[in-house]
């Protein structure tokens, strides 16, 4: 879902990269006292299978693009603020260097994927991890990316050349269905992590799991 530019309204380019930096700085204040040696090698192994997978892309209406994010599996696997900042490196690589989103929507798309992706498919994870772990992960995937489309709809909704509730559903409904594939390789992307770091005693419960 990453929007290019030209597409955005200046001043909401502008608000997004605003807000986007507050968030990420928050993340990098609250996420330090989590690091340890081990985490900071989980960091690396979840932020490069997200970048590779967030290069296979296909264009959908509405001048954005789909593909899986992997938001949702970064907050679960590192926890919500080092999984925004994971994505939120990928995202800005993806921008600078492979030209994958714009640059001046550059806030807007980490907003998007390394904001509200992470935290509200974290928040579902837990609120669900207690009654099934299956349906927590394939949700949190499922809600989160649907999440983060409803964002760049509204975002690209409301800034000039595109009517509002069209942009909406294009975008967020596609995702609804998206969403589904997003769950399903979130799940898969947890169950295979263990390989790695089963003996991580500083790795999240998933992780370990």
């Amino acid at each position: 879902m990453h929007t290019p530019d030209g597409y955005l309204h200046p001043w909401m380019a502008g608000a997004f990269l605003a807000l986007a930096g507050a968030a990420l700085t928050a993340a990098a204040v609250r996420g330090r006292t989590d690091l340890t040696d081990r985490r900071v090698d989980l960091f690396a192994v979840v932020a490069a299978g997200i970048f590779a997978a967030q290069l296979l892309d296909w264009p959908i209406p509405g001048g954005t693009s789909a593909h899986f994010v992997g938001g949702a599996l970064a907050g679960v696997a590192l926890g919500p603020h080092l999984g925004a900042l994971a994505v939120g490196l990928v995202v800005a690589v993806q921008a600078l260097v492979f030209g994958d989103g714009g640059v001046l929507a550059l806030g807007a798309n980490v907003w998007n994927m390394a904001v509200v992706e992470v935290y509200v498919g974290y928040a579902v994870y837990r609120a669900l991890a207690g009654r099934s772990e299956t349906l927590a992960l394939v949700a949190a995937g499922w809600v989160g990316v649907t999440a983060a489309a409803l964002s760049a709809g509204l975002q690209l909704g409301l800034s000039p050349g595109f009517d509002l509730l069209t942009t909406v559903a294009v975008i967020a409904g596609g995702h609804v269905l998206l969403g589904i594939g997003e769950g399903l390789l979130t799940l898969a992307g947890a169950r295979l992590l263990p390989a790695v770091f089963a003996d991580d005693a500083d790795a999240p419960e998933v992780v370990r799991a």
